[in-house]
């Protein structure tokens, strides 16, 4: 698995937003009158978007990142598969189907002979998608397969966290004893699966994934962690590796009080509790589906330059299990790193990448 694109409020390249996260730089900042009242409330915003057509703009530019570093040779094989990972792809098409001018912005940027496959599982979507991927190169259908993780701002979103009494007033604070809730993003991020190396980029191996749902509660987790414990798990199981084998942990960490708990119950439980992790929602916002694509990119920057980057905003344990959430850089070498996520309706996945020597 290589890199593909990476567009986000703190930079519009992996590059440039590795460069970012080593500086510290936050994406999120008040947004005025962006609340249902008009509160201004910190986002993830990407303020080079603009205020019509947000996500066909930041869709079409993530195809053209992909052509221009890839070509487009790659994109229209009928060996080639894309799968999109949103929670609600255009609002602005609705009434219709919000993800009709995902499908023909694909078609005409990329050049695709394929179906486009559309994965909407709320914030899990991102790791169940490069799941998916993964099955469909195993299955010999396809040499590759390109993974799409966008979603934008919208009041509807805004408005909904709200409505749940979810939303931080500040910018989120995962795992942090003084955090207040969640901060919604927007971004995309895009990643590219192939049974061979396709370029001299940095690659990493995909050793295994899986998903679980503790079908616990409609947008709360688990207690005991249980769905995340068994995903984690079933992921160890498939990448025959075991919990003292995994260098890193990129965590799922929304700064809200249920799930932060939720996950270091699960890392409790799983033998994880001594592994450095940390959660990258204080440098873009939660992203929703495109969250773990963006994630796991940031993850193959921190693999390729030996460099933990910290939690932002973290700097007491909030949670009733002391899990080792980083407070500063960390230069060290990492070969083996697990990605969480955790999403409403109880979905909890994961996947485990390993550094190609």
């Amino acid at each position: 698995m290589t890199y593909g694109s990476m567009i986000t409020p703190i930079g519009s390249n992996s590059v440039e937003n590795f460069s970012a996260m080593l500086r510290e730089e936050s994406g999120v900042d008040f947004v005025e009158n962006s609340g249902f009242n008009n509160e201004n409330w910190p986002l993830g915003k990407i303020k080079s978007l603009p205020n019509k057509n947000r996500y066909n703009t930041l869709l079409t530019e993530g195809c053209k990142q992909l052509t221009s570093k890839h070509g487009k040779e790659i994109f229209d094989s009928d060996e080639t598969i894309v799968i999109v990972s949103s929670t609600k792809a255009n609002l602005e098409d609705l009434p219709n189907d919000t993800f009709s001018s995902t499908r023909n912005i694909l078609t005409d940027e990329l050049g695709l002979k394929n179906k486009i496959v559309i994965i909407s599982n709320a914030c899990i979507s991102g790791v169940i998608a490069i799941n998916t991927a993964a099955d469909y190169l195993q299955s010999n259908r396809y040499k590759t397969a390109v993974v799409i993780g966008i979603d934008v701002l919208s009041d509807f979103v805004v408005y909904g966290f709200q409505s749940l009494f979810a939303l931080s007033n500040e910018p989120s604070k995962p795992f942090d004893k003084n955090r207040k809730g969640i901060c919604i993003g927007e971004a995309l991020g895009a990643v590219i699966l192939t049974k061979e190396k396709i370029n001299d980029d940095f690659h990493v191996e995909y050793l295994g994934g899986s998903s679980s749902n503790d079908a616990n509660h409609i947008s709360g987790p688990s207690r005991t962690g249980e769905g995340l414990f068994r995903s984690v798990n079933k992921s160890l199981e498939r990448a025959s590796v075991k919990s003292n084998d995994i260098d890193f942990i990129s965590a799922h960490g929304t700064g809200t009080n249920y799930n932060d708990e939720m996950e270091s119950i699960a890392f409790d439980r799983l033998g994880l509790i001594a592994t450095p992790l940390n959660s990258l929602k204080g440098y873009f916002g939660h992203t929703l589906g495109a969250a773990g694509l963006i994630e796991v990119i940031s993850t193959m920057k921190m693999m390729e330059n030996n460099t933990l980057l910290k939690s932002v905003g973290f700097e007491e344990t909030g949670t009733s299990r002391p899990i080792n959430v980083l407070k500063n850089n960390l230069n060290k070498e990492i070969t083996t790193v697990l990605k969480t996520a955790s999403g409403f309706g109880g979905g909890n996945a994961s996947l485990i990448l390993k550094k190609v020597q």
